[in-house]
């Protein structure tokens, strides 16, 4: 495996390589704070509210350098980070940091701040047009950083990623600064990614284009972390705050994935009374959700709990009594949002209690089964989900890193996409190591890891269709003409892929264009 070994400078940081799954905290390491604030400083009737964004940033002493951050429960429907940066410049910013939990298509305008000036680097998440930017070198000579969901909360904790001013849109609030997700007319669901940057941030400012009176009940985000609150005309497109979710997919090579998959998880004993399992919003997700609904339904069996972001396929789960709970960490229809805002049982967490690896346990390893996407693995079962075969760093990491603690994590992925095949000998970027991941399946047949002698001989025993990577690999090869051409790359790092830990595993090298 491929490993980085030195420690490196980050943007003027020491990071040190990955060693190992597993490794402990420095020494000592504390957690982060805030600086202390008194409640005398703020208005004693609780209104909280400032005239607008601009005038927010200002109060909150916006000076060049600074960090500022977002999250993404908005997904491509986002019009807060736009609106913040549009701001900055308005106020003469120069250099500044975001921290967003995730970026989507909808923010490719900011390269146009990053072109400017005004915007210097991006840390946490890149894809689709923000990732492609950065490929060729956009931001240099500063790095882009990759982490996880729980990284991300992770390097707030630990400190190693400081915000100045946390901007939350919220669907919801009053003037105290009180808010939630579920009601408005822009409800996204959970605000969970927000709760890092609400606990340690310097300053936290609340944008929302639904003010109600105090209290803002039942609220994801208390008052009294927030130091400001802006009502806006509309803080997104509810028309694109689901967009990313897909439809089931009619692909039949897809659904012989599903179909595999499902098997697999109930034909090898993975799935008995009171399990739990996490799926993604992909079409092969939906289909592996609904395939195994209906074995679970036909064998008598319930989960206990299952793991969201939540779709329609998951309520109708939880409403028709298959399982018990939801764990929503982001909802990815509208189905989600009015469960989650109607039903007991549809449980809002957060990064810190589902993914902190520097906490005391997290849910991710109370999965018995994640099922999840790559971009590519190879033959020693290391795993890519940031760039393409060409190099392009096109994907943020999201909850992937995290989801393989899983007992058992399963990749479902095609062969090839586009004639291109995506198992190699050696990944173009390598995101997890191979001992986290278990089961590759593919329209072609199932790997499973030769570290999980149990789930081969369970397997054996169903009669599965059992290949070995290298197989599946000389097939595909074989029908795409080849394995695919080596990444035209210079020795120019533009990023790096942290693992859960904040270690390094990773870099990102310029493409050449």
């Amino acid at each position: 495996m491929r490993r980085v070994t030195e420690t490196l400078n980050v943007n003027g940081r020491q990071v040190r390589p990955f060693d190992g799954v597993g490794q402990p905290p420095p020494a000592g390491a504390r957690k982060a704070s805030p600086p202390v604030r008194s409640a005398a400083a703020y208005p004693s009737n609780g209104d909280k509210r400032a005239p607008s964004l601009e005038e927010a940033l200002r109060r909150a002493g916006l000076r060049d350098g600074m960090t500022l951050s977002t999250h993404h429960h908005l997904r491509d429907g986002d019009h807060v980070a736009g609106m913040l940066f549009e701001a900055a410049a308005r106020l003469g910013a120069r250099g500044l940091v975001w921290a967003p939990s995730a970026a989507f298509p909808c923010h490719a305008p900011l390269i146009d701040a990053l072109r400017a000036g005004t915007l210097r680097r991006i840390e946490g998440s890149l894809n689709g047009p923000l990732g492609e930017f950065a490929s060729f070198g956009g931001m240099l000579p500063d790095l882009a950083v990759l982490q996880s969901h729980g990284g991300r909360y992770r390097a707030l904790q630990d400190g190693d990623l400081h915000v100045d001013i946390a901007v939350i849109a919220a669907p919801a609030a009053d003037a105290f600064g009180n808010c939630t997700g579920t009601l408005g007319p822009s409800a996204c669901g959970p605000l969970g990614f927000a709760l890092g940057d609400a606990q340690y941030a310097d300053h936290v400012i609340v944008v929302t284009d639904h003010l109600v009176d105090f209290p803002c009940a039942p609220w994801a985000i208390q008052g009294t972390l927030v130091d400001q609150v802006v009502e806006v005309a509309s803080i997104g497109d509810p028309a694109r705050i689901v967009s990313g979710t897909t439809q089931v997919t009619r692909s039949p090579d897809r659904l012989l994935i599903a179909e595999l998959t499902a098997r697999f998880v109930m034909e090898t004993g993975l799935a008995r009374d009171g399990f739990s399992f996490q799926a993604g919003a992909g079409g092969t997700s939906l289909a592996f959700t609904l395939a195994l609904r209906d074995r679970m339904r036909a064998a008598g069996l319930r989960a206990r709990f299952v793991r969201g972001g939540s779709t329609q396929q998951l309520v109708e789960m939880l409403e028709s009594g298959l399982t018990d709970y939801i764990l929503d960490g982001q909802s990815f229809d509208l189905a989600g949002v009015r469960s989650l805002r109607d039903n007991p049982r549809h449980v809002q967490t957060n990064p810190s209690i589902t993914y902190n690896y520097h906490g005391k346990g997290h849910v991710a390893a109370l999965v018995d089964v994640a099922v999840l996407g790559a971009t590519e693995i190879d033959l020693a079962f290391n795993a890519n989900v940031v760039t393409h075969s060409d190099g392009l760093m096109l994907h943020g990491i999201g909850g992937w890193q995290d989801a393989l603690f899983a007992g058992c994590s399963i990749l479902a992925l095609p062969s090839f996409r586009d004639r291109v095949p995506v198992i190699k000998d050696s990944v173009t970027t390598l995101c997890a190591p191979g001992e986290m991941v278990d089961v590759v399946v593919t329209e072609r047949g199932i790997a499973v890891n030769p570290r999980r002698e149990d789930l081969l001989d369970a397997a054996r025993r169903a009669r599965l269709p059992l290949r070995t990577l290298a197989s599946l690999k000389d097939e595909a090869e074989a029908l795409c003409g080849g394995p695919p051409a080596p990444a035209r790359t210079t020795d120019e790092v533009i990023g790096v892929v942290q693992w859960v830990d904040g270690s390094v595993i990773d870099v990102v090298r310029r493409v050449v264009g």
